[in-house]
């Protein structure tokens, strides 16, 4: 005699077995072609899912990779601001640097060694701003650009072709790239 638990496991074997047959409403079976367009249909309305999940998934695959360009180019932005500030900070510095080595009669009566020293400090400010990509406005005889130059005085000139082109930089500017970090302070010469 079988026990409950047997029996229930042959009710569940029996299940297993068994298999789904599509029938009309009467009981019978349905014929193979009423079978095929059903499953025509179904192959249809997968396929419509499954482009739709593809697309789905292109759309945010590219949108991923917007966000992970625009990530990109906003850190290197920071980066250029955080850079252009700390320059500005330290353009005082390397401003006293300039002063105190264009004083050439002052600069010449300090210890030679002291002088050697404070060159190559200097040479290594210049370095590590050109490591930057921050170079040095202080051309003269160049053409007045408002870009990068702001103007402090005229002097009045009789050479036509020195007409607004830099006499003198004052203070020299600084420019990272295309960006103008600080511009030099310039006298102009006017045509007159």
């Amino acid at each position: 005699m079988k026990n409950e638990d047997e029996i229930k496991q042959e009710n569940i074997e029996e299940v297993d077995d068994v298999t789904f047959v599509d029938s009309t409403e009467d009981g019978d079976e349905l014929p193979t072609k009423d079978i095929v367009k059903k499953l025509r249909e179904e192959i249809k309305t997968l396929r419509k899912e499954k482009e739709e999940y593809l697309t789905g998934w292109q759309r945010s695959k590219a949108d991923y990779a917007n966000a992970q360009k625009d990530m990109d180019t906003k850190i290197k932005d920071l980066r250029g601001f955080i850079t252009a500030g700390l320059v500005e900070d330290l353009l005082p510095a390397l401003d006293a640097f300039d002063m105190a080595l264009s004083n050439k009669e002052a600069w010449e009566k300090v210890d030679a060694n002291w002088r050697n020293g404070m060159e190559y400090i200097h040479q290594q400010f210049g370095k590590t701003l050109e490591s930057y990509n921050i170079t040095k406005i202080d051309s003269v005889g160049v053409a007045f650009d408002h870009n990068t130059h702001e103007a402090i005085e005229n002097i009045d000139t009789d050479e036509e072709s020195k007409d607004h082109t830099v006499a003198m930089v004052i203070q020299s500017g600084y420019k990272m790239g295309d960006k103008v970090i600080r511009p030099a302070r310039v006298k102009v010469y006017a045509f007159k």
